[in-house]
């Protein structure tokens, strides 16, 4: 992790953004209405994965593509009532942030979430300047992260040695891998610490070991 990385592509939800527990509490809402049992946060880390129907597949949800659509848009329905009002940043994010800017590094988000969420979210959270671009998704899904990072990738212009991806999950290492870049995972997200260590990426627990 001492290599002098120029530009790092950020992740955004459960890495930048402190949105695990919501994610779960949706979750557990749309079963609760579907008369099923709500999952643990231990439940979530350990399964939680892409493509995401086979998570919902998991939860025991219809995932025939009619039932995958409604549920997809359940879950977002309730998750954009309020994760503005009541998700924070993870600790410490904004200060490394501009830490890694005033050391020259570049800095730009790739995320499964939708362009419009990125659009309202990071300068909502007075994140804005520190990226040079904010590449989402066009769908409710959470698809189409590689084919993204692939087209980022193209415009960044930069060689893919001096590029690191910064996530949460093992999908993240995956990105990175198909994008031909350098992963680095954290701990606080979305997946558990045991999955990441197990993709033989570095991981890190908290924001604040990237500057140390």
């Amino acid at each position: 992790m001492n290599k002098p990385y120029t530009h790092i592509i950020w992740d955004w939800n459960g890495t930048l953004l402190n949105d695990t527990w919501l994610c779960i509490e949706v979750l557990n809402g749309l079963l609760k209405r579907r008369g099923r049992a709500p999952i643990s946060q231990q439940t979530y880390r350990h399964h939680f994965n892409f493509p995401v129907i086979q998570f919902y597949a998991y939860l025991g949800f219809d995932t025939d593509l009619d039932s995958f659509d409604q549920i997809s848009r359940e879950f977002i329905e309730d998750y954009e009532q309020r994760w503005l009002q009541e998700c924070d940043l993870h600790p410490n994010a904004s200060e490394v942030l501009t830490a890694l800017t005033q050391r020259g590094i570049t800095q730009s988000v790739l995320s499964a979430a939708k362009q419009e969420a990125l659009n309202i979210g990071i300068p909502h959270f007075g994140l804005h300047d520190h990226f040079l671009g904010l590449v989402g998704t066009d769908n409710i899904h959470a698809k189409g992260k590689v084919a993204q990072g692939r087209a980022w990738m193209e415009q960044l212009h930069g060689s893919p040695q001096d590029i690191v991806l910064i996530g949460d999950t093992v999908h993240d290492y995956e990105v990175a891998a198909a994008i031909g870049t350098d992963c680095i995972l954290i701990s606080h997200g979305h997946h558990h610490p045991d999955r990441l260590v197990a993709t033989g990426a570095p991981v890190i627990h908290s924001l604040c070991e990237l500057i140390e």
